[in-house]
């Protein structure tokens, strides 16, 4: 960044500083150091109160974020200084990262002073001033690259993870870089890292890789440890245990006064957003040796977690749940996406949370905090789904909802009917959609916090829509959420304010002057004083502060430069002889625009209907009955504005019916007659949209041809490997399918009880071999048939009542590999097919002695 840019932002800073912000009315945390008592619970030392602290990783000043923020030449201290502004108002209190050493140091060890370092130190003064606590990795063992090459010059660029608790050169940098890291001085609190108040404590390294000898391990953890104390510091001193559970034994007995652990409870980088409720994957997490003395001694830390490629807001307040019935005290998700890039997910593509592209998943990270902090060490509310009420808490996979009601706070992620426990006691409310006290056309996030009797402050985010898949491959060249600055109705019904509140803007360059006219008003996107009438406001200006805040406070991306875009997925087939109900995401309509659907039977009839809208980006039209004989649906939707006319998939000029309308694509549906068999898992199309994993180490999957020359996934089962560590073992299935197919049912819901049995074609190589198919429901409720398949492809037809109640597998594997494979629900009623919506498939037979063993699954369908 230029000279004369970072000196700009310097001097914000200080006269940042030069204001300070008053704290909470009932401050998140004392301050001061923390300790570890003889019970292994992490404690203030000002009174002696249990710690609690919850919130994310952030990287700007490092890696992939860095470089990015570079690319869209947008400032490092600017993106920064918002990020940390949103995080204060998603209630996150702690702040966590893994540096990126390899970018602060040499080959040798000594920490450069440079741009990424200034940066930490910047978004350490940062977050010091919104009240976050943090608690630094100072070794990441990572290069830089991902996902690009690497570019870093330090000790991580030239020792492996393997080596580096084991060749001397690289101990002797670590030990170097730990001592200057810890007595370096941040430029901007006048603070040593090592003494830093609100850098409660340090984890030594982020996920190393250790083998046996476990002497050697805690050889190097103590070695590390000392360390850090030689340079005088303190704090409390953490250390991975989870990375590496084979030697798990090595850490419980290293001098270090906590243990880290990470949770990804459905793997990772799947490469699409994952379908199916997921809740029993976060519904615990059990510790294999929880009763261990030297375990609990030490004070535990959750140091990464993640719902990967997970959009639904549902699995964060589960999570944080799950995490204290555990007893951690700290646990910060991986991680939040800066603003500036957020619009790609580039971040790490199988993460995506932020505020602003992402409101819903944002506040379920904001309630999920709430229970963090409500929710006692140790409490327990049992198992799924009874657990999905508790507390102040609701979580609801079906609706798609996280909810946190009290008599003081209201907070919820979608639309929802809940009342409040007590609206006139109110003092602070935020959420997504529309509630009894807030009814709200737009799709950003919105806030109300009470500044005093009949005065609040709302704050209300752009509009959000997705346009695309969050996580497949990412680049800063595709938008995946599309932001509009639109204006849109709210309604309030707090009775303090009335129906004929004023409304007055606070945000730099907003002017809004309106009042109400029965509880509703016209808001754009910006900060704003709302009283009720005859209240003055005057003392409430842009510079008030309130809860680590200003009042004027507010950052939002500009509105997204794409024009109109189209979001929608056909339903793979339909009845015939039923109207066909097609609804799509379309943006960029105003009300005197026009919508249509062009409507064809291949070469038969077309019809052109239009479309309505029945909430903000939402149009719907439905194709009638007669229409809809078997065939193929072909269809495309018409934006008609004044100026020019698009036809989408595609968003080309023109529409289909015109004489020279030359583009071929479209959406297309199968409409098929009674009884004809419904497709759950295709091979030949579904590659993109399933989960098709190794569960094994020794395991993998693939696609190949079948002598008839049509595609079938493989699932090959391996022999263990000699000496192969017992963690890694092949449990259970060692492969697995999971398909998602409730969208499939909806086309066919008039048939479902027409449907009697299920039909799996594929093959083996060993003949004889076991298969496993597995149906669960809504809930996560599993059914499940075995079949027997041999080296000739063939079909095998299973009745629907030949399925019986099982435990559901939990695939992806739940990382890290000693969290359980199962889920077993305490009733289970008869199959219900109209509740189904997962399919499983797995080789269910024993890992052969030598060679591996494979199934080649061509298609399940339901007939």
């Amino acid at each position: 960044m230029p000279n004369r840019l970072f000196v700009f932002f310097f001097c914000v800073w200080n006269i940042f500083l030069a204001q300070p912000l008053v704290a909470q009315k009932a401050p998140r945390q004392p301050g001061g150091d923390v300790f570890v008592d003889k019970q292994g619970v992490l404690r203030w030392q000002k009174g002696k109160k249990e710690v609690a602290l919850f919130g994310v990783n952030y990287t700007t000043p490092f890696a992939h974020a860095y470089r990015a923020h570079q690319k869209l030449g947008v400032s490092h201290e600017q993106a920064i200084m918002q990020d940390v502004y949103h995080l204060s108002r998603l209630g996150v209190d702690a702040f966590r990262v893994h540096v990126w050493d390899v970018e602060i140091t040499d080959t040798l060890g000594n920490l450069q002073d440079n741009e990424h370092l200034k940066l930490l130190d910047f978004l350490v003064a940062q977050l010091k001033q919104r009240g976050i606590k943090i608690i630094l990795t100072p070794i990441a063992y990572w290069n830089n690259g991902y996902p690009e090459r690497d570019t870093g010059t330090g000790f991580s660029s030239i020792f492996s993870k393997t080596q580096a608790y084991t060749n001397p050169q690289a101990i002797l940098a670590q030990e170097k870089y730990l001592t200057q890291f810890l007595n370096h001085r941040n430029p901007y609190t006048k603070q040593l890292n090592r003494d830093e108040p609100d850098i409660i404590a340090y984890e030594v390294c982020n996920e190393p890789r250790y083998r046996k000898p476990e002497a050697e391990v805690t050889a190097f953890a103590n070695r590390m440890t000392q360390a850090i104390r030689a340079t005088g510091c303190r704090k409390p001193v953490f250390y991975n245990v989870s990375e590496n559970p084979d030697v798990y034994e090595a850490i419980l007995n290293a001098k270090v006064d906590g243990l880290t652990f990470q949770w990804y409870p459905q793997g990772l980088v799947s490469g699409h957003a994952l379908r199916g409720n997921f809740l029993p994957y976060v519904d615990q997490y059990p510790i294999p040796f929880r009763t261990d003395k030297r375990f609990t001694s030490k004070a535990r830390m959750i140091y990464e977690f993640e719902s990967a490629d997970i959009i639904q807001p549902v699995m964060y307040p589960f999570m944080a749940r799950s995490f204290r019935e555990a007893g951690f005290q700290w646990a910060t998700q991986f991680a939040y996406d800066p603003m500036a890039m957020a619009f790609a997910n580039t971040e790490y593509q199988t993460h995506y949370l932020n505020l602003v592209y992402t409101p819903a998943k944002a506040l379920s990270l904001l309630i999920a905090s709430k229970v963090f902090h409500r929710v006692g060490r140790g409490q327990t509310f049992g198992r799924y789904p009874q657990d999905s009420v508790f507390d102040a808490f609701r979580v609801s996979y079906r609706q798609g909802l996280s909810e946190m009601n009290t008599p003081e706070e209201f907070y919820y992620t979608t639309s929802t009917t809940t009342q409040p426990k007590r609206v006139a006691s109110l003092q602070h409310v935020a959420g997504v959609g529309s509630s009894p006290v807030v009814r709200y056309g737009g799709t950003g996030a919105y806030f109300l916090d009470r500044l005093a009797a009949g005065v609040w402050r709302l704050e209300i985010m752009p509009d959000a829509v997705p346009i695309r898949d969050p996580f497949e491959k990412a680049s800063l060249s595709k938008a995946v959420t599309q932001i509009l600055w639109n204006e849109q109705p709210l309604q309030l019904a707090l009775p303090e304010l009335g129906n004929t509140f004023s409304l007055r803007g606070l945000n730099e360059g907003n002017t809004t002057q309106a009042q109400a006219t029965n509880g509703s008003v016209t808001v754009q996107p910006g900060v704003y004083v709302v009283a009720a009438a005859g209240k003055s406001t005057t003392q409430f200006t842009s510079q008030s502060t309130f809860n680590y805040i200003k009042l004027g406070e507010y950052a939002a991306p500009a509105p997204t430069k794409l024009g109109p875009q189209v979001l929608h997925t056909p339903l793979t087939q339909v009845s015939a002889g039923q109207p066909v109900r097609i609804m799509a995401r379309l943006t960029g309509a105003t009300p005197q625009d026009s919508v249509f659907l062009v409507a064809q039977h291949y070469y038969g009839r077309t019809q052109t209907l239009p479309m309505t809208t029945t909430s903000y980006a939402t149009v719907e039209a439905t194709v009638p009955a007669d229409l809809a004989y078997p065939g193929l649906l072909r269809y495309w939707i018409v934006l008609c504005k004044k100026e020019q006319t698009l036809t989408f998939p595609g968003g080309f000029e023109g529409q289909p019916r015109d004489w020279d309308y030359y583009h071929s694509e479209h959406w297309e549906t199968l409409i098929v007659a009674a009884a004809t068999p419904l497709p759950l898992f295709q091979a030949s199309r579904d590659q993109d949209v399933v989960e098709a994993r190794g569960i094994a180490s020794t395991a993998w999957t693939d696609y190949v041809t079948t002598p008839t020359g049509t595609l079938a996934l493989r699932l090959v089962q391996g022999a263990a490997r000699p000496n192969q560590p017992q963690s890694t073992k092949p449990t259970g299935p060692a492969a697995a399918l999971r398909a998602y197919f409730g969208h499939k049912l909806a086309g066919r819901a008039s048939e479902l009880t027409s449907f009697k049995e299920i039909t799996v074609r594929g093959s083996a190589s060993v003949p004889g071999t076991t298969v496993k198919v597995v149906l669960a429901t809504k809930d996560a409720v599993a059914y499940s048939a075995t079949i027997q398949l041999g080296s000739e492809l063939q079909e095998v037809r299973i009745p629907l009542s030949a399925f019986r109640p099982d435990a559901l597998l939990l695939v992806p594997r739940p990382y890290p590999g000693f969290l359980t494979l199962n889920y077993q629900p305490a009733q289970q009623s008869a199959l219900p097919l109209a509740d189904m919506e997962v399919l499983q498939v797995l080789i269910d037979t024993p890992a052969p002695a030598t060679g591996s063993r494979h199934l080649d699954l061509e298609s399940v369908s339901l007939q």
